[in-house]
């Protein structure tokens, strides 16, 4: 079943006093919708933050894990790891993890197969860059980009992964992505589910929107039909804002 569904990525910001600070003022705000909240911190504070969100509705999440099991990969974080320390969902593919760390199409599926594996639920993000839009080939990156990471899953497979859409080219470049192109491709990633898996799992899928959500356009991204909630940056990092953003719905 679809969920609306509010994650605030927080990139490589906040140290451990700057992380509690945060999460104090996410525990004081007024949350007047059903959206599902997650927050995302740097790996080094996410056993503070589970324990600080323990008792709340806030769900920490990890940005990023490595596709082995164990093993000589000096600087990585296994599934296991981060299960240890109370996480049960993880964001793989990110524009960014993607565009500086080189993860192609075929190491992310990778890291989809271990985090499935170990029962960790996935966001996986996906998304065109601005030469991809202007070509008018966006709507086949994208496709490609979905199938070739996980449309060797089963269909069973889907109810523990959550998509995100990232139009690269609206985030942080000065152009923007209009409420309207966000439901065209969302609509267009859901007729692709619908073509492999059909009705249920295309129509059950929750769908992010990952283009520069900000608390002045949020109400009116969410209120289209195949928009199901935000993966957040900036906003994210401000209390008041993210709120805002969740309350849009």
């Amino acid at each position: 079943m679809r969920k609306n569904i509010v994650a605030g990525n927080w990139k490589m910001n906040n140290d451990l006093p700057e992380t509690e600070a945060l999460i104090s003022d996410l525990l004081k705000q007024k949350q007047t919708s059903n959206a599902e909240v997650i927050i995302a911190p740097t790996a080094v504070n996410l056993y503070q933050a589970f324990n600080a969100t323990r008792n709340s509705n806030i769900e920490v999440v990890a940005q990023n894990m490595h596709f082995a099991e164990n093993g000589a990969y000096t600087g990585e974080i296994s599934a296991a790891m981060l299960k240890s320390v109370g996480v049960n969902t993880v964001i793989i593919g990110h524009s960014e993890r993607r565009a500086y760390f080189n993860e192609t199409d075929d190491l992310l599926a990778k890291k989809v197969d271990t985090a499935l594996k170990n029962d960790l639920r996935v966001i996986f993000c996906f998304g065109e860059e601005l030469n991809d839009r202007k070509s008018g080939n966006h709507e086949t990156v994208v496709e490609n980009q979905i199938k070739n990471a996980l449309f060797h899953r089963e269909a069973s497979a889907f109810k523990n992964i959550i998509l995100a859409y990232e139009p690269v080219w609206a985030i942080g470049t000065g152009e923007t992505a209009s409420p309207e192109q966000a439901q065209d491709m969302h609509k267009y990633i859901r007729q692709t589910l619908n073509t492999k898996y059909g009705k249920e799992v295309s129509q059950d899928m929750t769908i992010l929107y990952g283009g520069s959500v900000k608390p002045a356009n949020a109400k009116e991204i969410f209120s289209k039909p195949d928009v199901d909630g935000g993966l957040i940056g900036g906003a994210a990092l401000k209390a008041e804002d993210f709120y805002a953003i969740i309350n849009a719905f």
